[in-house]
């Protein structure tokens, strides 16, 4: 006779009201000017702040808030991409007209590309754990890597790791393009990119790394980074869906029926809505603060459920792959933007 489970294990009360305290805690964290300044979002302190308490203290509380941890990881995380989604319009393609868009793409589909001939077939690496690197790499940093995590069906370890190469080397981009700013017009380098706020949205990994980047520069290559940007943020919708069918057997050699993301047709639907129906500012205002705090109760479940024992055995496969993807970002970058800036002019 099947027993039943303990009470406690199957409530999500005291696992989401953790992970919210700590989504809370970093949201006040990620306000700090200094964080911001250095590209530091709420998202990427929640994530921290769950690795911290998830090995030191949070398995004494396993038991008690698995099961509500369990559905911030899951079902909050959806819910939160899904709300992305008022972030964008379609407008904002226009915006960066023909050019961006193009960059966009090309750098998407070469960025992920290279993360899979590289990180499987040179590095040897599991493909869950390239392709989950490769996804953060080539759209929109940590919250691309949460939402191919329950396409691929990846480990907590996987999708830790791969965040972990979005902050190293997003952050590093913070100081490196205004230097390659100020270099391009060297006649060493022999070429003046066409648009640099386009070569920075096109390549830098998280929004915030992109604006803190760009508005080194000036207000202008701010402007055209964040839109350029959030343009190659709305390519993860047909990105996760071309992924899905795609992605065969997971890991752990599962296969069944196609794993197809609702949720990514329920965000294309909200920058449907969003670009024709906008909200009005304010109630716009506090759905993205709501869409905010369930991407950071996502991020802090995940470090909740992450093993730092795990990551140290990924070794230094993920972190070189990481760092190949980087180069690739700002070199090929420059040399795509350079070349069908001036073609698509």
């Amino acid at each position: 006779m099947r027993t039943a489970s303990h009470p406690q294990t199957l409530h999500p009360l005291p696992g989401l009201a953790l992970s919210g305290a700590l989504a809370w805690a970093a949201m006040r964290l990620g306000d700090i000017p200094w964080l911001q300044d250095h590209g530091f979002s709420a998202l990427t302190v929640a994530i921290v702040l769950g690795i911290l308490l998830g090995n030191t203290l949070y398995p004494r509380l396993g038991a008690s808030c698995g099961h509500g941890v369990k559905f911030s990881k899951q079902m909050l995380l959806r819910a939160g991409i899904i709300l992305y989604g008022f972030r964008l319009t379609f407008q904002d393609i226009a915006h960066v007209g023909v050019t961006g868009v193009v960059i966009d793409a090309a750098m998407l589909l070469s960025t992920f590309g290279l993360a899979w001939l590289v990180g499987v077939k040179v590095l040897k690496l599991e493909r869950d754990a390239a392709l989950l690197i490769g996804a953060g790499s080539s759209i929109c940093g940590a919250a691309a890597v949460m939402a191919t995590e329950p396409v691929l069906r990846a480990r907590s370890e996987q999708v830790t790791v791969a965040i972990s190469t979005v902050v190293i080397f997003g952050s590093l981009a913070i100081f490196l393009y205004p230097l390659l700013f100020t270099l391009q017009a060297e006649p060493a380098w022999g070429m003046r990119l066409p648009n640099f706020g386009i070569y920075i949205g096109s390549t830098v990994h998280e929004v915030a790394q992109v604006l803190a980047a760009a508005r080194s520069i000036d207000q202008h290559t701010a402007d055209v980074a964040v839109i350029t940007k959030m343009v190659r943020v709305m390519m993860l919708a047909p990105f996760l869906l071309m992924l899905s069918m795609k992605a065969g057997p997971s890991a752990s050699g599962e296969r069944g029926k196609l794993s197809i993301p609702w949720f990514a047709f329920a965000f294309i639907g909200v920058v449907v809505f969003n670009s024709f129906l906008p909200l009005p500012a304010a109630l716009n205002q506090i759905v993205l603060q709501a869409d905010t705090f369930m991407l950071a109760m996502a991020m802090v479940a995940l470090g909740l459920t992450t093993h730092l024992s795990a990551i140290r055995s990924a070794g230094i496969k993920p972190l070189l792959l990481g760092a190949v993807l980087f180069g690739w970002l700002v070199v090929g970058g420059a040399l795509v933007n350079g070349a069908l800036g001036r073609l698509l002019a």
